[in-house]
């Protein structure tokens, strides 16, 4: 942010001749103004310690349009996990917000308004591409859900492993709405989840469900008492963090990538992933942790 956009450049020239006292005091006004005018980071990562280390939240907040994912925000997110998967020490992944009452809005579709065919084309895209990221992390994901997770926000969730709403959570895919259709994975990763029929309804009218109705259908993994979403996640997260990092990352990778093929593959797929396994110190750790009876301490090698 530039002291441009609030001075002129006579402005600044006065500034100039001004004796020492006044331009500090001038220049102290500026910064002040920069520092309450600079946009907050709408998304933020915190790394939790202590016995929960190696769980990562990603917290979504900005309340002044619920969550609306602009192009500032995607780019925040980009970075985000761009972070998270280069960092080792990663474990477990928790997505929840910051704002009350809702998780993800979608896409903004007040900057929508302003783009090119181009441009709208070039930010699903990109979109696109972000929940693929995330659903193609080595370690787990979890989504917290609380109040409405919709279009985009939706998307962002279904690109999770698992996702935990509280009963006050509101879900839908509202695009045919909007004469489109989700374009950042909606169509293909809600119809694996909860199977062709029910991800056609769903789309093709564009209907809000519930928290019970999401579970009834297997949209969620969890419903829990309104509020209490983000404590069942990081009840998982912990569990999932106190297992072998390795054996989590390979277990992953054969569902994954078993799924998607025939059996025969799949358990072939299975096999390779459990060869990989058999010589880590985590394997060795875990037999004498059971032998011991003791906790077994994992260190992902």
């Amino acid at each position: 942010m530039s002291f441009v956009k609030y001075l002129r450049r006579d402005s600044l020239l006065q500034l100039a001749r001004k004796p020492s006292l006044h331009r500090n005091s001038m220049l102290q006004t500026c910064r002040t103004l920069i520092i309450e005018t600079a946009p907050p980071e709408s998304v933020k990562l915190n790394r939790l310690c202590g016995s929960d280390s190696g769980i990562m939240e990603v917290a979504l907040d900005r309340p002044v349009a619920k969550n609306a994912i602009n192009k500032e925000m995607l780019k925040s997110l980009e970075k985000t996990f761009e972070t998270i998967g280069k960092d080792t020490s990663a474990r477990v992944v928790m997505i929840t917000s910051l704002v009350p009452g809702v998780f993800c809005a979608g896409a903004d579709l007040k900057q929508r308004r302003s783009m090119t065919p181009s441009e709208v084309h070039t930010f699903v895209n990109s979109l696109r591409y972000m929940f693929s990221f995330i659903e193609g992390l080595r370690i787990p994901t979890i989504a917290a859900i609380e109040g409405a997770a919709l279009g985009g926000g939706l998307e962002m969730a279904l690109s999770c492993d698992l996702r935990v709403c509280g009963e006050g959570a509101v879900f839908s895919l509202p695009e045919t709405g909007l004469a489109i259709i989700p374009g950042a994975g909606g169509t293909q990763r809600l119809s694996r989840l909860v199977g062709r029929s029910v991800s056609k309804e769903l789309i093709f009218t564009g209907r809000k469900i519930d928290a019970r109705e999401a579970a009834n259908k297997g949209l969620v993994n969890f419903c829990v008492p309104a509020g209490e979403a983000h404590e069942k996640a990081m009840e998982i997260a912990q569990q999932i963090s106190e297992k072998g990092p390795m054996a989590i990352k390979m277990a992953k990778k054969a569902i994954d990538e078993g799924i998607e093929t025939s059996l025969a593959s799949g358990l072939e797929v299975e096999e390779m992933c459990y060869q990989e396994l058999l010589n880590t110190q985590d394997r060795l750790e875990g037999l004498a942790a059971f032998a011991e009876k003791r906790k077994p301490l994992y260190t992902g090698k």
